[in-house]
């Protein structure tokens, strides 16, 4: 029979502490980037540390055109990060996020304890190269340009694969 009793959690004065791992996907001013890359992408660093957050990885996802103009942004590019950051600190990196001319728009998802470790390994490895089909040969994406199968996939633990 589980017990009923609370995990043991660290306690910072009379509050509970929980540190989490999120993934947090930035759009930033590619100008900017393309002008000082290690000064625009340390400051996603500093922010994060800022907050008493630690930094797992922090990489270059693309530069691209964007479907649709983000405060008068045409281009942007896309940082990925994942890091460790308290719970209640969350809200306020977001407001700082918002406040950052640098960040055109931000997403931060909240990473299941179990599957931390195989996500932070696929990201550390960077994007995986991807062979286009030579002439006349068949293509799996439809338009014979890689798309979402551009990755290699993922393992996820056989345990969690069971409560999916």
């Amino acid at each position: 029979m589980p017990s009923l009793e609370p995990p043991d959690l660290p306690l910072l004065g009379s509050s509970l502490v929980t540190t989490n791992v999120y993934e947090g996907m930035f759009i930033l001013d590619s100008n900017r980037y393309a002008r000082d890359p290690a000064g625009v992408s340390g400051q996603l660093v500093d922010l994060i540390q800022k907050m008493g957050g630690e930094m797992l990885v922090s990489r270059l996802w693309e530069d691209r055109r964007l479907e649709y103009p983000i405060k008068g942004h045409r281009r942007g590019t896309y940082w990925l990060t994942y890091f460790k950051l308290d719970s209640k600190q969350l809200v306020n990196l977001n407001r700082q996020c918002q406040l950052n001319d640098t960040i055109v728009r931000m997403l931060f998802l909240k990473i299941h304890p179990r599957l931390v470790d195989a996500v932070v390994e696929h990201a550390k490895q960077g994007p995986t190269a991807v062979r286009r089909p030579e002439r006349g040969e068949r293509s799996d994406f439809r338009d014979g340009r890689p798309g979402r199968g551009d990755r290699a996939p993922v393992s996820v633990p056989d345990d969690l694969e069971e409560e999916i």
